[in-house]
């Protein structure tokens, strides 16, 4: 099993502003876990991960006019979830995905930014490479396999102040 996952956050801001959802194929979540992943290319994904690894998430704009950046990553417990407006599950998920993790009794991972080294973009072979802010965590051994333990992604598209748009669909599943 290898040692990190990297997981690509890819949004879309101008549709996701227009939209005032990442939804509509406006979030695209990739992942290169080995151990059977789910709902690739989707804002639902479910990564599998093990005890020990270490997840990075890097977010990358498909628009080069409005940066994106990870400004929180927030795992839900059975806890409510604060009153903000919620956007719903996706129809195709099963009771079990949509439930948030009610058997989780602690966060499972803790996630910080990491300031990513700097990159010379002269040395990518015509692609302008970025400095990203990547958030970095590390799966506990105390989580329970098989519950999908969900978090909410909150992205900030440029500025102002409908700036920033959160999912709370995608997940870390210990196998």
């Amino acid at each position: 099993m290898k040692e990190k996952v990297n997981i690509v956050v890819m949004v879309d801001a101008v549709g996701a502003l227009s939209d005032r959802t990442l939804h509509n194929g406006n979030l695209s979540l990739i992942d290169d876990s080995t151990a059977g992943s789910t709902h690739q290319g989707t804002p639902n994904l479910v990564t599998a991960v093990v005890p020990g690894q270490v997840v990075h998430w890097t977010p990358i704009h498909v628009d080069v006019q409005t940066p994106v950046e990870i400004q929180s990553i927030e795992f839900l417990s059975g806890a409510a979830v604060p009153a903000e407006p919620v956007q719903e599950p996706p129809s195709d998920w099963t009771a079990d995905e949509a439930a948030p993790a009610a058997a989780a009794v602690a966060y499972p991972v803790t996630s910080y930014p990491v300031e990513a080294p700097s990159v010379d973009a002269t040395a990518s072979n015509g692609f302008e490479n970025h400095d990203l802010l990547v958030w970095e965590g590390v799966v506990p051994y105390d989580m329970v396999p098989g519950v999908p333990y969900r978090y909410r992604l909150s992205l900030r598209l440029h500025e102002g102040a409908n700036s920033v748009l959160y999912v709370d669909s995608p997940a870390l599943l210990r196998v």
